[in-house]
């Protein structure tokens, strides 16, 4: 345990940090959305707005859960920098290594919900492609 000091959790802080800027940044992105596509749909109910609704909700509990992973992460490296500060060095590795797999769960999800995210995405394209095939037989 020597090679564990006060520092070592604290690597952590600046990654942890950017990833849940990115997270809220993403969590905003999609209210934005949300709030459109709900203007777009009082306007004219579509089965089309309402997956796209659906499918937002999935992301922003995906978002959610990812930034609670995140958050507690953090705060089990914070609670190891604290238990290092009182020389429990053992514990404070148990902890640490909990923040790590919060850390790992955090990127986990995020990985999931980038999948959907892109499934969208190739779905919308897909629909474009559609749309200029057509336009070019109509030519």
């Amino acid at each position: 345990m020597e090679e564990f000091t006060l520092t070592t959790p604290a690597l952590l802080f600046s990654a942890i940090s950017l990833i849940l800027l990115a997270y809220t940044n993403r969590f905003l992105s999609y209210a934005q959305l949300v709030r459109i596509l709900k203007d777009k749909y009082e306007e004219n109910p579509s089965a089309v707005a309402a997956a796209q609704i659906a499918n937002l909700r999935k992301r922003l509990y995906l978002t959610r859960t990812m930034q609670e992973l995140g958050i507690a992460s953090l705060f089990m490296c914070v609670v190891s920098m604290f238990l290092i500060y009182i020389d429990l060095y053992t514990f404070s590795a148990y902890v640490f290594g909990l923040a790590l797999m919060l850390l790992i769960g955090s990127l986990a999800v995020s990985l999931r919900e980038i999948q959907i995210s892109t499934h969208a995405l190739e779905l919308h394209l897909g629909k474009m492609e559609g749309k200029e095939e057509k336009e070019k037989k109509s030519r």
